[in-house]
């Protein structure tokens, strides 16, 4: 032992390093882990809506800044079928998750699935096959970029991010993955969607307490309202010919599921039922929705006719939310915490052949499949 060191200073040393140590262990314990079950954050947006600037001006980023105008389009709802049924207390047998497609007689999956993906303690935008292959990237913001959407035609999508300090629209071309800001300062944007046709954007807007829902062109332009209220409008996604957007909505009370037309007429409501969720889905032939519904922790998905009859369970158990039905009709790709963490998972409408597409520690979800 050097002689400048003293038995006591050594001893000393010693319980430093080990208290160095347990609060090292201590504090990799107790950092905080992505969310177990997040809420497709739409429940979650009355509290972002606080970030953005109360009663804005509508702002084009290509176009300059404009008064909001009133929604021309009249906000008449009616209601769901008198024989929409509640949810189902006997639920399909789940079967367990395949790993591939092997064996099933059958062609994997077409297309791509856009998601979001947790990296880094941040939601990135990420990109793969449709049969779980080529997992791809996009963003490497620093701050949140989530609620990805694949056009049509599978050139770009579209997403929001909040990397300026407000949740803002984006469109990346997917041919060279560049990134384009439409939005500026209209308020929280969220849940954007390209149309069937290309050429207009429909979008979630938290401003004043509340959420409507929005329509711009694709470079960010005429961006006007179609809904406004007292409650909350989102989630908004097209309908295969673009003349009509599903979305849920709290006009009539608890949460439910609503059609209307394009341009914010004729709102109906499609269900009646205990604990829905969010995001929806149309099948591509038009003739059913998909969505999620449950208690928290205990979420399943569904479809349902446009009246609100035919409901349908098709997942048992594992919370599922997010669902997006795959352009062919064949599948049905969600979010679920079957395996104890958030995945992308495929399965086909009436339940069966359900495929685990990811395996990561870290969260993926918000699924949105494209061609």
């Amino acid at each position: 032992m050097p002689r400048f060191l003293k038995p006591q200073w050594v001893i000393g040393l010693l319980f430093l390093g080990i208290c160095a140590a347990m609060a090292l262990v201590t504090a990799v314990l107790l950092w905080p882990s992505p969310p177990q079950s997040p809420q497709e954050f739409s429940e979650e947006l009355t509290a972002l809506a606080s970030v953005s600037p109360g009663a804005p001006s509508a702002t084009s980023a290509a176009t300059g800044t404009s008064s909001i105008p009133a929604p021309t389009a009249p906000q008449a709802t009616t209601g769901p079928a008198t024989d929409t049924p509640a949810l189902p207390t006997t639920a399909p047998t789940q079967e367990p998750a395949a790993t591939t497609f092997q064996g099933w007689g059958g062609t994997p999956p077409s297309g791509v699935i856009a998601f979001t993906c947790f990296i880094a303690a941040i939601d990135q935008i990420c990109l793969m096959n449709a049969d779980g292959t080529g997992r791809t990237q996009l963003t490497d913001a620093g701050a949140t970029s989530f609620y990805p959407s694949v056009s049509s035609d599978g050139e770009s999508l579209v997403f929001s991010s909040r990397r300026t300090g407000n949740f803002e629209i984006y469109r990346i071309v997917l041919e060279n993955a560049v990134s384009t800001r439409l939005t500026s300062g209209i308020g929280s944007l969220f849940a954007p969607e390209i149309s069937p046709d290309g050429t207009r954007i429909v979008f979630a807007n938290a401003t004043g307490g509340s959420q409507s829902l929005w329509v711009m062109d694709l470079d960010g332009s005429a961006a006007f309202p179609l809904t406004a209220g007292g409650w909350d409008d989102v989630d908004p996604t097209w309908s295969p010919d673009g003349s009509k957007i599903a979305f849920t909505s709290s006009r009539n009370g608890a949460r439910q599921l609503f059609v209307m037309d394009a341009d914010g007429s004729n709102a109906t409501q499609v269900t009646n039922l205990p604990e829905m969720g969010g995001r929806s889905t149309w099948s591509p032939d038009g003739d059913r929705l998909a969505f999620y519904a449950g208690p928290s922790g205990d979420r399943d998905i569904y479809t349902i006719r446009l009246d609100g009859t035919g409901l349908n369970q098709i997942t048992n158990g594992g919370d599922n939310l997010g669902p997006s039905w795959s352009p062919d009709g064949n599948w049905i790709a969600f979010t679920s915490f079957r395996d104890g963490n958030n995945e992308i998972y495929i399965v086909r409408p009436d339940g069966a052949n359900p495929v685990n597409l990811t395996d990561s520690p870290l969260s993926e979800w918000q699924p949105r499949w494209g061609p």
